[in-house]
């Protein structure tokens, strides 16, 4: 028996030692799809043994699914064909806000367990993979808004959501109206691994912010599946409900979910270099250039959505255009100020177009891609911007960012370097998903759309 069978088996005998001491009744075996939407299915206590082994059967046509439930034609992805959901027993956790249940990170592979060319989680370790053949390792973290609110109905039309409070940005008061509901998400977090670093309420109606320490970039995206459940399922207990959707109410501020980066060789962070223009080292500048070179295709798996494109717009602190700025929230890459007792390991860029309806594996696969293009090719990004890139000249500014899912999709089927990456089935699959949400959404009103992102994220 090989070692790496052995070490899966003690895994496995451990997975079902807690399972059975733990009185874990149902095991939630997750997975995130082309729309965004966490699914999944649950595996008994009793069979998990046999799960961890052989999966949980699904259709390969879920794949194909909006987040509106609709199906749509893709081949490869229909009616015959199936997949395993096969949970990652590493990332084993009980669920604390689910008495008697836990919940496992999940590949989707083929039968005889070997990789589904579909699966979001397994792009994002072929990334990760990729990256460690050119030597270097990424730590991540994903910086997720909230809205905190109930879920109303209206006199007329979808039902709303109704902000817990109409604090200001950073207000005591936004402090004292979200406390019960702030410390349980925390103790919930930490619970399953996540260490918290901050919160506060920020800028909208409810509108919360909570993020915890970075990790490694398969841990990082699982972590942000987890947290996004979290969220949402420590609201419902209190009677309230969250939404990690960009934009849940449309007069309101959206919730993006920044994503934070940094490149390491061995305990070396590859980024940071004291004698470098703003700190940044040769690497990270062409990490940097590769981010912004690919960008409007990037904001295709990073922002994917038509509630994403809302936020995406000029003077709302979202980003808006293709630059870069040493602590330029207006810019899509900000470089950001180390701390000065630990320069060296908090030197990070923070990619800004980002929200948590993305699938977390695909946008941060997507993002090693370019930033390891651009690695590759020396690519440089050109001029730092230190003002609102909005206030220059029209015929001085950089690039605007698309400004729909639809042009966003038309930057990502055109960008070689990416498409190539996702894969036939995977590429068409996304392309194939997204563009029906843009139909669905064309001919409807915003308080629609917002209903239905704010109910799914």
């Amino acid at each position: 028996m090989g070692a790496s069978r052995r070490r899966d088996d003690r895994v496995a005998a451990h997975v079902t030692e807690r399972v059975e001491t733990g009185r874990i009744d149902l095991i939630r075996f997750l997975y995130a799809d082309h729309g965004g939407v966490i699914r999944g299915k649950a595996a008994a206590g009793p069979r998990i043994a046999e799960r961890l082994h052989t999966g949980i059967g699904h259709t390969v046509a879920m794949m194909a699914m909006t987040m509106l439930d609709t199906l749509q034609p893709v081949e490869g992805m229909g009616p015959v064909g199936e997949v395993r959901i096969l949970p990652d027993p590493s990332t084993f956790t009980p669920l604390p806000y689910a008495p008697g249940s836990a919940v496992m990170l999940s590949d989707l592979a083929q039968p005889d367990g070997g990789p589904w060319a579909a699966c979001p989680r397994t792009f994002l370790k072929q990334a990760v993979a990729e990256l460690a053949d050119a030597g270097y390792s990424l730590l991540a973290a994903f910086e997720p808004e909230f809205t905190l609110g109930r879920r109303t109905p209206a006199d007329q039309g979808p039902d709303r959501l109704v902000p817990i409070d109409d604090s200001l940005c950073y207000s005591a008061t936004g402090f004292h109206a979200a406390h019960d509901f702030a410390v349980e998400l925390l103790h919930a977090l930490e619970a399953q691994g996540m260490r918290v670093e901050h919160y506060h309420p920020e800028l909208g109606h409810g509108q919360q912010e909570m993020s915890i320490r970075p990790a490694s970039a398969l841990r990082a995206a699982d972590n942000h599946v987890l947290y996004r459940e979290t969220v949402r399922a420590v609201a419902m207990r209190q009677g309230l409900w969250a939404s990690l959707a960009p934009k849940p109410i449309p007069d309101q501020p959206g919730n993006g979910c920044h994503l934070h980066l940094s490149l390491w060789s061995g305990d070396r962070n590859v980024f940071h270099d004291p004698a470098g223009a703003y700190g940044l080292s040769n690497e990270g500048r062409w990490f940097l250039g590769g981010l912004l070179a690919h960008l409007p295709a990037l904001t295709a798996l990073t922002s994917g959505t038509v509630n994403g494109f809302r936020r995406l717009t000029p003077r709302s602190w979202a980003s808006a255009y293709a630059c870069y700025g040493v602590d330029n929230r207006e810019a899509a890459v900000r470089i950001c100020s180390p701390m000065r007792d630990a320069a060296e390991e908090s030197t990070n860029l923070e990619l800004k177009p980002s929200d948590s309806s993305a699938n977390p594996y695909l946008s941060l696969g997507a993002v090693i891609h370019a930033g390891l293009d651009g690695l590759r090719s020396k690519t440089e990004p050109g001029a730092a911007v230190d003002v609102d890139p909005d206030t220059l000249p029209e015929d001085g500014r950089p690039p605007r960012l698309p400004s729909s899912l639809g042009e966003a999709l038309d930057a990502l089927e055109a960008d070689d370097l990416l498409m190539t990456a996702l894969g036939p089935l995977r590429g068409a699959a996304y392309l194939a998903v997204k563009r029906a949400d843009v139909e669905a959404f064309a001919e409807r009103d915003a308080d629609y759309e917002c209903h239905h992102h704010f109910t799914k994220f």
